[in-house]
This record gives C-alpha cells, sequence and structure tokens, in this order.
C-alpha cells in the first residue's frame, strides 16, 4: 500500500473517496494519500468515528492527522471519549506527533502528561497500548523529556491499578534502558 501512496501522491479528493469505500485496506490507503493541509475538523471526527481496527486507527493518525495544524486539538478532545478506538487514536496521535512534530517545544508534550494520566487506568487492550505507546515516544525525544516521561511513570507506578502499573512498568524498561539512554546523549552531542 505504501508503494501505491507513493505512485498515487498526495489526493485528498481520492482519499476521501477511499475512506467511504469503507474497506480497511482502502481506508488505510486514503490515510496515505489525503492531505493533511486539507482535512478538516469534522472529517477527522468522522474517521475517528470509523476506525474499528488499529492499523486503521495508527495509519491515519500517524501518517496524517499527526501531519495536520488540528491535531494538537484532536488529543485531549478524543481521549476524553469513551470509544475504544476513539480513545485509542487520541493517544496513537500524541505517538505519532511526539515522532514527527519536530518543531514542538518540549512544554507542549508535558502539557499532555494529564491526558495520558487520565486513561491510564483503562483496561482496554487498544487504549493501554496506545497509552503506553505515547508516552514511550514522548520520552524518546530527548533527555529532557525522557527524565520528565520517567518521573510521570515512577507517579503512574504508584497507582493502585494492574493496567496503570503494567504501562509504567513497560514504559520505564524502555525509558531507562542504556540503548535509549545512549541514543538520546549522542543525539545531544550532535545538536549541541
Amino acid at each position: 500500500l505504501r508503494r501505491i501512496a507513493k505512485s498515487v501522491g498526495v489526493d485528498h479528493p481520492l482519499a476521501l473517496q477511499l475512506w467511504a469505500a469503507a474497506i480497511p485496506e482502502a481506508r488505510l490507503l486514503a490515510a496515505m494519500v489525503a492531505d493533511p493541509l486539507a482535512i478538516t475538523s469534522s472529517q477527522m471526527d468522522l474517521w475517528v468515528a470509523d476506525f474499528n481496527a488499529w492499523d486503521v486507527c495508527d495509519t491515519a493518525c500517524c501518517s496524517l492527522f499527526d501531519r495536520s495544524p488540528l491535531a494538537w486539538d484532536k488529543v485531549a478532545l478524543w481521549a476524553a471519549g469513551e470509544p475504544e478506538y476513539t480513545r485509542r487514536a487520541a493517544y496513537a496521535l500524541l505517538a505519532g506527533l511526539a515522532w514527527h512534530d519536530k518543531k514542538a517545544p518540549d512544554e507542549k508534550f508535558i502539557a499532555a502528561f494529564p491526558t495520558i494520566l487520565s486513561n491510564v487506568t483503562d483496561p482496554r487492550n487498544f487504549v493501554k497500548k496506545a497509552v503506553n505507546w505515547a508516552l514511550r515516544n514522548i520520552g524518546k525525544r530527548n533527555l529532557a523529556l525522557n527524565a520528565a516521561a520517567v518521573d510521570l511513570s515512577n507517579r503512574i507506578l504508584t497507582i493502585d491499578d494492574r493496567t496503570a502499573r503494567w504501562i509504567a512498568r513497560d514504559a520505564l524498561r524502555e525509558l531507562t534502558s542504556e540503548k535509549i539512554l545512549a541514543r538520546l546523549r549522542k543525539k545531544e552531542e550532535l545538536q549541541g
């Protein structure tokens, strides 16, 4: 699908038609060819309401929505939603922003910590994994955010909830690994 998307290029009208077909593979391709500058807030919300599989959710959030100027406004909004894939979309989007939004200041990610905390006890598989993913991706941006994400993970670890403890332990395992810390140190040396 990525090869097809590359050959098609950005084609927002085609993306809307592909999405309307309601075929999972067509929706994956739609997310790859849609124009992040042309997608509207209401289109984003409608697509999220259609999510029924993690791969479509994650592709839309990490190949399209995270490149939209509307992205940051959607994180807390979707996290407050009840449907499993709506919540997953919030955290997949946050994970995508941590990976792709190179210009976002650390403060934007720190400001998202209450949104992470708001759903650390949601035991639904696709939510808890996305909350964890967002936390880990934030902590892999730089040393300062790594320290903040480790601190948040340690706070989450004190919550008397099995899901919260799983999210925290898994995040801490990765964020405190020498491999990640060495990569972040090297990155800062190259930038500084």
